[in-house]
């Protein structure tokens, strides 16, 4: 495509990146989550976060019409599995939990958000000026989602949680608002992405609930 950045990663490579960044990320996750005073606990668990890693690993592979979201699903889904593991090693859970309903249902949640955030991020490296803001907006909008779904779930929190809570919701926030002025390049396409990131965080919003993350 003209104007594109025409090198290519091979593929062995690719995998091999995306399964040892998915296994990072899950055990990472969940030591964070033990290790971590709230609400940065709360914020390790983040689904934000874990798109970061499908971006980021989107970002380096750059190119190819499906590499980059292959890699995101990749890392995301064996992400999913080095959580569970990491907990049957560390806090003797249920291996059984690997292959439970709920894991495939967060697998399949990997895929989706892997082809997303995985495209998202090679466009935020791209040469042609939409995908280019788009990347970055994507990837603030979906903190703002989270942000404004923890602002929702206050009300039925109890009362000891609602401080960690709106913590959590503010820093996610802040984090949304901060990642397109830093990864577009460019002022003008800084505020672009910034533009472009409410709508979609409107449109996150409503994909988290109707995935039931409201509840």
């Amino acid at each position: 495509m003209s104007g594109e950045h025409t090198d290519r990663r091979g593929l062995p490579v690719i995998l091999a990146v995306a399964v040892a960044g998915g296994v990072a990320l899950g055990a990472v996750d969940l030591v964070a989550q033990r290790a971590l005073p709230y609400p940065w606990a709360n914020l390790a668990n983040s689904s934000a976060v874990w798109a970061v890693g499908a971006f980021a690993i989107g970002a380096w592979v750059r190119t190819g019409r499906w590499r980059p979201a292959l890699a995101g699903v990749v890392l995301l889904v064996v992400a999913v599995e080095s959580y569970y593991l990491a907990a049957t090693l560390i806090q003797n859970d249920d291996l059984a939990n690997l292959w439970a309903p709920t894991s495939l249902v967060w697998m399949a949640f990997g895929v989706l958000a892997g082809v997303v955030f995985g495209t998202f991020g090679a466009w935020s490296r791209s040469a042609v000026r939409w995908r280019a803001v788009a990347g970055p907006a994507a990837l603030g909008a979906v903190f703002l989602a989270e942000a404004a779904l923890l602002l929702g779930r206050r009300s039925s929190m109890e009362a000891q949680y609602r401080t960690d809570g709106l913590a959590t919701a503010l820093i996610t926030a802040v984090i949304g608002l901060a990642l397109p002025l830093l990864l577009a390049r460019g002022r003008r396409a800084r505020l672009y992405a910034l533009a472009a990131a409410v709508p979609l965080a409107a449109v996150g919003y409503l994909g988290f609930r109707a995935a039931g993350f409201g509840a």
